[in-house]
């Protein structure tokens, strides 16, 4: 009997030739910043030659791209990860400081939204709890896109805000803190086994904006496991039955991690550490008030650009993260 091809599996071929078209792309960024190297010595050479001071504009900005290229190509490679490819499922929970950090736990949300459309990535939101007099109390949101979580697990951790609260009538300084967890969308049979009796599945009604179903059903699933307390929530589907999946869906995932990361016997690079939502654990600070600047406390990485910052720009932190932990191995 004649053995099976590699075409005769259809899912291996398509992995395989994704990693093929992958491998060909960042071969032809590598040839191109050969190219864009040799252009910019020859214009140096040219301004040398000719005495030309006008060509450094032209200069500076090919110098700009050629940087930016280099150092997006640099990155990539840092993304080698079991899961970074895949798309990251985020969830964000307000912690210590009441009206204040249920603010803060929306403004991250707008920053981390803003960053994913800059990427052309898309964003899934999957449950959502507003806050009793604004913001957001917690919401969990899907990122779709290539190397989703790979960028962003470097945000998974306590983020703190100080500013001079709009909520506070004697405008007096305030320091909120929201918690951010990171995981990859596992997609497919997890090998993960879950007794019916270790399980308590809730239904409520859906709280976020959205279809018609919204606030009308009992739609929305929540999900605890009593052996690890993991519980996890889904409202976004348009039935009860297609968010008990996805909620089961992300219980495996979560359970998959916690049995890797037991055996390893390390917490870093899936999940990291699970820390209060408090003073002294905060990952990145963020001061409005009295000066502007942005910190994380792990790379040293920092800037004053607070509203480019919360605007979505947070590469300089997810890039100054990779390396830092590529250092680390």
């Amino acid at each position: 009997m004649e053995e099976p091809g590699f075409w005769d599996n259809p899912d291996k071929a398509q992995e395989m030739m994704k990693e093929l078209g992958s491998l060909k792309e960042d071969r032809d960024t590598y040839h191109k910043l050969v190219e864009a190297r040799e252009d910019i010595e020859t214009l140096i050479e040219m301004g040398y030659e000719e005495n030309d001071a006008g060509v450094i504009p032209d200069i500076e900005e090919m110098l700009s791209a050629f940087k930016k290229n280099f150092e997006d190509l640099r990155i990539k490679t840092l993304l080698s990860g079991k899961y970074d490819e895949v798309n990251a499922i985020v969830k964000l929970n307000a912690g210590a400081g009441g009206t204040e950090a249920m603010d803060w736990c929306s403004m991250l949300y707008r920053m981390y939204t803003r960053w994913a459309e800059k990427k052309d990535f898309t964003v899934e939101e999957l449950d959502f709890l507003e806050g009793e007099e604004a913001g957001i109390k917690s919401i969990t949101f899907q990122v779709n896109g290539k190397n989703a979580y790979g960028l962003l697990k470097s945000e998974k951790g306590v983020h703190r805000l100080v500013r001079i609260s709009p909520f506070n009538a004697n405008g007096k300084r305030q320091t909120s803190f929201v918690s951010c967890d990171v995981m990859p969308d596992i997609k497919g049979d997890i090998n993960v086994e879950i007794k019916d009796e270790d399980i308590r599945v809730d239904t409520y009604r859906s709280s976020g904006a959205g279809g018609q179903h919204i606030n009308k059903t009992s739609s929305a699933i929540r999900i605890t496991h009593f052996p690890t307390g993991i519980v996890v929530t889904c409202q976004n589907e348009r039935s009860q039955h297609m968010n008990k999946d996805k909620a089961m869906q992300m219980l495996k995932a979560k359970l998959y991690l916690k049995k890797e990361q037991e055996q390893e016997e390390k917490l870093s690079g899936i999940r990291g550490k699970v820390t209060d939502i408090a003073w002294g654990n905060q990952i990145r600070s963020y001061v409005i008030q009295p000066y502007t600047m942005v910190k994380d406390h792990r790379t040293n990485e920092e800037t004053a650009q607070v509203n480019a910052v919360l605007d979505g720009d947070i590469d300089l932190f997810i890039n100054a993260y990779l390396k830092w932990t590529a250092l680390k191995k």
